[in-house]
């Protein structure tokens, strides 16, 4: 018997130490997260624009994401969004083991693409 257990019951010793114990982790950190993964989705981001926001609503070990994003016109939007709610699902769910049921893509505002090559100077 480990000298360090023996003054605790049986039933302490029996579970792991690794399996005692909760986690729990903020809010404002998994829509931290969120908000990283959609970065991290978007292979080119958009010059000038305001980064992915991302605001969570987690129940028990379970959460909804609504993500708020500007993206490139024209480009395939729906392409992107699907890609912004794959990556966000497998990030929050790797990074802080939550399952993620719904992650809602709010397009806030399109770029034209030939408008931020005009102020560089280029044209087409």
């Amino acid at each position: 018997m480990n000298p360090v257990d023996s003054g605790r019951p049986a039933e302490a010793r029996a579970v792991a130490s690794g399996e005692r114990g909760a986690i729990r982790i903020a809010d404002r950190v998994v829509a931290k997260i969120a908000s990283q993964a959609a970065r991290e989705a978007l292979e080119a981001g958009v010059p000038d624009s305001t980064p992915p926001h991302a605001g969570v609503l987690v129940s028990h070990e379970t959460t909804r994401v609504r993500v708020s994003l500007e993206l490139p016109y024209p480009s395939d939007i729906g392409g992107q969004c699907a890609a912004v709610r794959r990556h966000v699902t497998e990030r929050v769910g790797k990074l802080a083991g939550i399952r993620v049921s719904e992650v809602a893509v709010h397009v806030e505002r399109l770029h034209l693409a030939h408008a931020h090559d005009a102020a560089q100077g280029r044209t087409r």
